[in-house]
Order: C-alpha cells, then sequence, then structure tokens
C-alpha cells in the first residue's frame, strides 16, 4: 500500500489494546502497587508504555516460607549463609536446593547425570523416587531460635515439604571444641555437644527427644513439644526451662536434616542406587552419613566456584555451595559448621546484622509469584524445544523460592542509583556460574558500580523462555526493592545460553538496555536483530567454537551489519567453547557496556513482534517497545514449520528535529586480550560505527512501515508530536492506529 498522509484516507474507529489491558489487570492486581517504596525509584516511573513485562512490575510474590506465625515475628535474611538476631530471634539462612548430602561415590541412576555439565553438585545423595520426597523434602531453608518465658524454641523451615514424617532434625546443643559426639538415631555424623535434640515421626505424630550427649541417656522432664505449620513448611519445637535453659548463656548449636526411617525409627540412611523408599549416593560406604543438609555454613565457609581451573571447570564441586558440606559429611564430623548464639543478647532483643554480608558476591533467596510444583523434578528437559522459545516450559527447579546470585558493588549507591547489569549464565550450568568471578566483579565495580545479577532459571536450559525468561524479571524486581538502582543505566549479557538471552531479552523488550554483550552467543532468531536498532552490540566468538561455530553466529553479526547498526564482532583464537570463561578476563566488555543510559525515546523506533514468545499468564509479553505499544500481527499462520509468525514495525519521528545517523562501513582491526589467566588471545574484529546524529527540520509527521501488523499504539507525546500529527504510512494489509491520549482511533485499508 502507497504512502498516505492522513487526510482522505478512509480512516474508522477502533479500539487497540483493551483486552491485552484486561488480561493484565487480572492476571496482576494492582500493579500500580509495586512502584512503592524503593522499588518506585529503581524501576520506571514515566509515561506509557512501561518498558520491559508486566512481570517486571508485579507486587512482591508472598511465600509461605518466609511468613512467621506467633510467636516469630522477625523478617528473613534471605542472603543465604548469613546470620542476624532480629528482635530477639536468631536467624540463619542456608542454600536453596543444596541438599545433596555426602560426597561419596554417584548413584548410577541418578537423574542430574546430564544436562548438568556445570552444575553438578558436590554432595552425591539421590532422594528416593517416590513422588513424596519431590528430590527435596531435606533442604533447609532456614533456621530460628529465641527464649520464651518458660521455653526456648527452634524453628526449622523446609524448602519443601509434602509430609513432614519423611524427614528428621537433630541439633546438637552446647559441647567445646575437639570433644565430638555422636548424633542419635543413627546419624552417622558427630559434633561437639552437651545435648541431641531431635524432631522425627513417631507414627503419624511428630516427637522431639532431648538427650545427654556424653551418655545418650534422656534429659529428665517433661518431653519438648512439636509444632508443625505444613503450609509455612515450618516445623517449631519448644524445649522447657526444666530441662535445659540457656539464658545468659554463648550456646554453640550445630544441625542437620535427613530423612526418616519410620519401621526402624531412626534415620534413613543412603544405599548406592535409590529406590521408591530408600536414597542413593552412598557409594560403598558401610555407614553413610545420613544428613542431607546441614546447617551454619557461611558465605565464607562454602567455597565459590573456580572457573579458571581448566581441568575442574566442568566438575567444579562447589556451584551449588555444597563442597564444604559435602566433604565434612564424607567425614561424618561437622564441628566446622556451627553457630555461637547468645542468649544474653536474644533476651535483651539486641539486632546484630554482622553476619549479613552487605558488598561483594552473595546468593539470594526469590519468593516467586509461580510454582509449577513443589521442589524439583530432573525429568524435564527445556532444551533443543527453548531455545527458539515458544515452548512453554516449567525447568527442573520448580518450587516458589529460586535462588539467584547477586554481585553488590563496594562503593555505596551513588545519587542516581546503581547501574543494573544481567548477568545471564549457560546451558547446563546455574545460578552461581560467575560467582566470585571477574566476569561478575569487573561487571560489578565499572564506573560508579553496578548491581550483577544471575537467575537460576528454573533450571540449566531454560534459554530464557516462559518460565526461564519471567524469572529474570522477577529478580530485577526483587533487587530493586532492595537496592537503590538507576532505572535508566541497565544492560544486558552472558555466556554461551547467557548469549543466546542475551539477543533474545533484549530483541523483545529493547527499551530496557542501553547496550548489550555477548560472548560465544548469538541470535536464535536473526529475524528479531532489526528490533536491536538502539542497542549497540558486542559479540565475542571463537574462531573454532564446537558449540556455536561461525556458521551460528556470524548470520547474527550479518543481521547487524545489514542494517546499519552499532555493533562489534570479536573472534578469538586459538581456543574452544570454554576457553575465555576459563580466561576470566572481561574488563573489554566492561568497558564497552560502561555507563551508558536507556535512550527511553529515540526517534527512530524499529520492532519485530513474534506473539510465539509471549506468555500472558506469567505476565511475559513483548507488545510494546519505546512509545509503541498494543502491536498486534495479522496474520499468524506460520510461514514455514520451522519458523514463526511475526510483524516488524518502523517508525520515524520528525519531531526530534534529528535524522538517523549515516553508519560507517563495514570496518576490520584485530587485538589481544590480556590480563586473564592465558597470557594472551588474539582477536580479529568486524564493525560498524554511528556518526553524528544529524539535524533536521522539526515537523509534526510520523512516517509509519508496518508488515504483518494490524494494530499499534502511539504515545504521541513520547514520540514528541501532537494529535494533530500528520501519519505517512505503508502497510502491507489493514492497519490500525491508536493515538495515546488523542481520544482517536483510526483505521487504514
Amino acid at each position: 500500500m502507497r504512502g498516505l498522509g492522513r487526510q482522505g484516507t478512509g480512516w474508522a474507529s477502533c479500539a487497540v489494546g483493551a483486552t491485552v489491558l484486561a488480561l493484565v489487570a487480572g492476571s496482576w492486581p494492582s500493579l500500580a502497587a509495586s512502584a512503592q517504596g524503593n522499588a518506585a525509584r529503581s524501576l520506571y516511573g514515566g509515561p506509557a508504555p512501561r518498558p520491559g513485562p508486566d512481570i517486571l512490575y508485579a507486587p512482591p510474590a508472598v511465600a509461605p516460607q518466609l511468613t512467621n506465625a506467633s510467636p516469630w515475628t522477625a523478617a528473613p535474611i534471605l542472603i543465604s549463609g548469613a546470620s542476624a538476631y532480629r528482635g530477639g530471634e536468631f536467624l540463619y539462612q542456608d542454600f536453596l536446593y543444596d541438599d545433596h548430602g555426602a560426597a561419596e561415590q554417584s548413584d548410577p541412576q541418578d537423574p542430574r547425570s546430564s544436562g548438568n555439565t556445570f552444575s553438578r553438585p558436590d554432595g552425591t545423595y539421590t532422594y528416593p523416587t517416590s513422588s513424596a520426597y519431590a528430590n527435596n523434602a531435606a533442604d533447609l531453608v532456614e533456621f530460628r531460635v529465641r527464649p520464651l518465658p518458660s521455653s526456648t524454641a527452634f524453628r526449622i523451615t523446609l524448602n519443601t515439604m509434602a509430609d513432614p514424617t519423611l524427614v528428621g532434625v537433630s541439633i546438637a546443643i552446647g559441647g567445646s571444641a575437639g570433644t565430638t559426639y555422636a548424633f542419635p538415631h543413627t546419624a552417622n555424623v558427630k559434633a561437639p555437644a552437651d545435648l541431641f535434640l531431635t524432631e522425627h515421626p513417631s507414627g503419624s505424630a511428630l516427637v522431639a527427644d532431648l538427650v545427654h550427649a556424653a551418655t545418650g541417656t534422656t534429659v529428665a522432664g517433661p518431653a519438648p513439644s512439636v509444632s508443625v505449620d505444613v503450609k509455612r513448611h515450618q516445623i517449631t519445637v519448644r524445649v522447657p526451662h526444666s530441662d535445659w535453659n540457656p539464658s545468659g548463656h554463648v550456646v554453640r548449636l550445630a544441625m542437620g536434616v535427613g530423612l526418616w526411617d519410620k519401621t526402624n525409627n531412626r534415620y534413613l540412611l543412603p544405599q548406592q542406587t535409590a529406590s521408591a523408599t530408600s536414597p542413593g549416593g552412598a557409594g560403598s560406604a558401610s555407614n553413610p552419613p545420613a544428613f542431607f543438609n546441614v546447617a551454619f555454613r557461611t558465605n565464607a565457609q562454602e567455597p565459590m566456584p573456580n572457573p579458571t581451573d581448566p581441568a575442574g571447570t566442568a566438575k567444579n564441586p562447589a556451584w551449588w555451595r555444597d563442597e564444604a558440606q559435602g566433604a565434612a559429611l564424607a567425614g561424618g564430623d561437622i564441628s566446622a559448621f556451627h553457630a555461637d548464639v547468645d542468649f544474653t543478647k536474644l533476651a535483651q532483643q539486641v539486632d546484630d546484622e554482622s553476619g549479613v554480608p552487605v558488598n561483594g558476591p552473595m546468593d539470594r533467596i526469590l519468593a516467586s509469584h509461580f510454582q509449577t510444583a513443589p521442589g524439583a523434578n530432573y525429568s524435564v528437559n527445556c532444551f533443543p524445544q527453548a531455545e527458539m522459545g515458544g515452548a512453554a516450559c516449567s525447568g527442573q527447579y520448580q518450587g516458589n523460592l529460586q535462588p539467584y546470585a547477586v554481585y553488590v558493588p563496594r562503593e555505596s549507591a551513588p545519587t542516581a542509583g546503581y547501574g543494573m547489569t544481567l548477568l545471564l549464565h549457560s546451558l547446563a550450568a546455574n545460578y552461581n556460574q560467575y560467582l566470585g568471578t571477574h566476569n561478575q566483579s569487573q561487571y560489578g565495580e565499572r564506573g560508579t558500580g553496578s548491581i550483577v545479577m544471575t537467575t537460576e532459571s528454573r533450571g540449566p536450559d531454560g534459554f530464557y523462555d516462559s518460565y526461564a525468561g519471567a524469572e529474570v524479571f522477577e529478580v530485577w524486581a526483587d533487587i530493586a526493592r532492595h537496592f537503590h538502582i538507576n532505572p535508566a543505566w541497565t544492560v544486558i549479557t552472558g555466556y554461551s545460553m547467557g548469549g543466546y538471552g542475551t539477543f533474545k531479552l533484549g530483541e523483545e523488550f529493547p527499551d530496557l538496555f542501553a547496550k548489550a554483550q555477548s560472548t560465544v552467543g548469538t541470535s536464535a532468531i536473526t529475524g528479531l536483530v532489526p528490533s536491536l536498532r538502539n542497542i549497540p552490540v558486542q559479540m565475542w566468538n571463537m574462531a573454532t567454537d564446537e558449540l556455536v561455530p561461525e556458521a551460528s553466529y556470524l548470520p547474527t553479526a550479518q543481521a547487524l551489519d545489514s542494517a546499519g547498526y552499532r555493533y562489534e564482532l570479536d573472534v578469538f583464537a586459538p581456543g574452544d567453547h570454554l576457553t575465555l570463561a576459563i580466561n576470566d578476563q572481561f574488563a573489554p566488555a566492561a568497558a564497552f557496556l560502561g555507563t551508558t543510559v536507556v535512550n527511553r525515546n529515540p526517534s527512530h523506533v524499529t520492532f519485530v513482534v513474534d506473539p510465539a514468545l509471549d506468555y500472558p499468564k506469567l505476565g511475559f509479553v513483548a507488545d510494546h517497545a519505546y512509545w509503541l505499544s498494543g502491536l498486534r500481527i495479522r496474520n499468524t499462520a506460520n510461514p514455514t514449520p520451522l519458523s514463526t509468525a511475526t510483524g516488524t514495525i518502523d517508525v520515524i519521528s520528525h519531531g526530534f528535529a534529528t535524522g538517523d545517523p549515516t553508519p560507517s562501513a563495514t570496518q576490520h582491526g584485530a587485538g589481544t586480550l590480556t590480563g586473564g589467566t592465558f597470557p594472551a588471545i588474539g582477536y580479529a574484529s568486524q564493525f560498524k560505527t554511528w556518526g553524528p546524529v544529524p539535524t533536521s527540520a522539526i515537523a509534526d509527521q510520523l512516517d509509519v512501515t508496518a508488515t504483518n501488523i494490524s494494530a499499534l499504539t502511539i504515545n504521541v507525546a513520547r514520540a514528541h508530536v501532537d494529535c494533530d500529527v500528520r501519519l505517512n504510512v505503508v502497510s502491507d494489509g489493514p492497519l490500525s492506529i491508536t493515538l495515546a491520549g488523542c481520544n482517536e482511533d483510526l483505521t487504514l485499508g
């Protein structure tokens, strides 16, 4: 259809966007409430459309495990490996999904044996195959203790609780370093202790026994009482002061969680291979430790991954922060893991946050809006379907509590707030892939400091689609509630699958990001590359990459080049897919990302709509960019069996008095990356830049080119035009245009 001015075109009324708004309102009530508190200054708060998906602005989810019932009142720490005194309670926050037990010999039937090359646990235990255990029944989330008028209360919170009678918990109370005793009930673990308190099932009830560590005899007096809150996954044990009174003392505590053998009234011990009723992963151990999870392991005690070790990269035992736990349990002694709890502080309700890290690398806990099932399901594989998007996949970690890694700069947040860097993990890796690396810290300490976040995204292979993609924005919102972030200083980067995710999320939501950097990744759908008009892109790829070869990444670079966009492709040699990870030198990439802020209102917007990547029930829909929204495609039939139906919108506003910069010719160069594990890695570059932004005569005019687009909404104020704007439209079919705020809907064709 030829280009037309607004006059004489036969425009008719069309209500655009009402259906989407209704769906959003139904799925996410009171979205405006998410703009309260710290999030109000850390997330976009300007005129519509908001950049990014609705899930980014949703109010916080409420996870029952993180809530309190009397007598508990303190807010959870939400930083793993941390402890604090809060309002008369001592709290310890454990790591999530670290319930892997001792490092013995792997279960030959371990369901995690494939697909997690870079996220294998150190511990070798596997759960009984019965669904009641959900591969997660003994995963400790939090421990608390507080004195009451006539007793001492202990609370244990588990990640998953389908049946509280499947689990036992033992607490070592008191004792002195160097003198250890065996935990009772065949736990096959020892620690310093004066007393052992064990909560466990007895028939269908939960009971607790308190025994002297040295003799195993029951402490005289009334038995401790046990209550369980199945909804909150919490077990509370109260020990009467007539049995034990810690008032005025500093008491050493240690604790482990295991499965319970109700037939024999003792801990359920792993065997070589799991069955429906027995755990596996004990190898040849004749008396394997019973504990799957141990408390009081600090962020400093549990090693962080070390990807710079070429031999250990694929089998690094610290991905889940369970390396020290696995080794200690294998040795049958958890003396290293304890808390010295000051009951005088508790009685005086002294608050002490000295055990909570405030900067550097750490693991945090997200309360997610989504739980597809309790616990974990390792039979779920999202790859390869998720690579191209459009395949709803729940992922392996399915509960409503999800872990994520974050780096907090050493310096305090500047007045405008920290930057936000999304650092997406690789295929077969997990959220701790970059924890403690230069890859993380060099991005974090650039400029005045940027928060760096890496999500678990539900497992090793989600490709940031469906639940895996929605979780990225849930975590972003969670960080925005806890830290002061500059909503305009945001960038995206990632390695391998994280590089794919960098392109995917950048293409879906370009108005969120100032720049994008992909390492050994590419765009899985090159047809979406036009959406990157206003995002400079840097690509680091390997000349001899066995997983992402030239045939994979070069089409993305060529698409950027053909579009005349700003990009740089650096091709490194020698090396393979893991070379740049092992080298761990990302200073040039950090310099590229820099401190540039997002231009929310560019004069020229190009956006490709791909409804196959939308998940309305997750609040994860990409139907808007910059000052365009309500985008709908006309023909939804897939052009070929391997493609999805898309539409492209291109709008130039003449209201900015600027034109498009002239792209340079394709340029070439070379350089050397130094400062990493390897002395030097050479690279060849291909890139394009833009010349200066030209000025032009200001005009109340929009040039609209639409391909397979049936409807769009334009925010005329953000486009620097008004309600009398002249629309020059070229479309391949009927097109409805709504001018937001003008009370006018226009239909062409």
